[in-house]
């Protein structure tokens, strides 16, 4: 069979797919809306379905906790000479928007593939730290922030993820996303330990998420928190970005994680239904 022959019959075996996707989609779609609502904390089923994006793009400059590269995008077929494009990727597990599974800070925890799937759709709860991050870039969400939220909102959703907005994401193309001080030591906000402590002790809490570098505030010396809360089996996400998208309390966490044996987390697709 001639080249052009088998080009024209995979471009036509390729649009027929994607026909089909299409079509599957939007039945999926018809068929769970009400679903996803309630799951969103929507009262009224006929309510738009709006969904966030809470990843950062991931490029080769994007910071890293050390400094160093850990994304590398190599490119080794062009559409324009081999007729379709392919990439190859390397990146280091805790790289741009991420999930830290139990097993990175415990020595017997989940790895990323063992995290049930059902702790990864869930209430998500935002804690707004803004004004303190302005005044402090090592503030943290302490417990009495936790205690206020639930004064002001109610109780925490069951199995939801804790989210800390601090603001921070806007800075992820500066220099102050790592902000540095002259001794080398950076400086954003995290974490209590003692508010993962808390959230262990009495509330069923799938996760916690940041919009900096890492669950701890960047001076942290000990990584308290990280060993506070991942040995307990619960997992993190790291580098979130538009929070601010999302009200306090409503919304549904869908986290993309991979599913790669034995791993220690992993960049992720994460996403918000409200």
């Amino acid at each position: 069979m001639c080249n052009a022959c088998v080009i024209n019959s995979v471009k036509k075996r390729m649009i027929n797919r994607r026909r089909f996707f299409k079509l599957s989609t939007a039945a999926a779609v018809v068929g769970n809306a009400s679903l996803l609502n309630l799951n969103a904390g929507n009262s009224n089923a006929s309510e738009a379905i709006k969904v966030e994006d809470l990843t950062h793009t991931l490029v080769e400059s994007f910071p890293t906790f050390g400094g160093e590269q850990q994304f590398f995008l190599e490119s080794v077929y062009k559409f324009e000479k081999d007729g379709f494009n392919s990439n190859i990727i390397r990146v280091t597990e805790h790289t741009g928007t991420h999930i830290d599974a139990p097993l990175h800070f415990s020595k017997d925890g989940k790895s990323v593939d063992e995290i049930p799937v059902e702790n990864l759709v869930v209430p998500l709860v935002v804690i707004g730290i803004k004004a303190k991050a302005v005044q402090n870039a090592d503030a943290q969400l302490t417990p009495d922030d936790l205690k206020n939220w639930i004064a002001a909102n109610g109780d925490l959703p069951e199995n939801c993820c804790v989210a800390m907005n601090s603001g921070w994401d806007k800075f992820v193309q500066t220099e102050k996303f790592r902000n540095l001080d002259d001794k080398g030591v950076m400086h954003f906000p995290g974490f209590h330990p003692e508010t993962t402590l808390m959230l262990q002790e009495n509330y069923k809490v799938a996760g916690i998420a940041v919009d900096t570098l890492s669950l701890d505030f960047g001076a942290s010396q000990d990584f308290a928190t990280h060993y506070n809360w991942l040995p307990s089996n619960r997992w993190g996400i790291e580098c979130m970005a538009n929070l601010d998208t999302l009200p306090a309390v409503g919304s549904t966490l869908i986290v993309g994680a991979p599913k790669h044996k034995g791993g220690s987390g992993g960049p992720c697709r994460v996403f918000a239904i409200r």
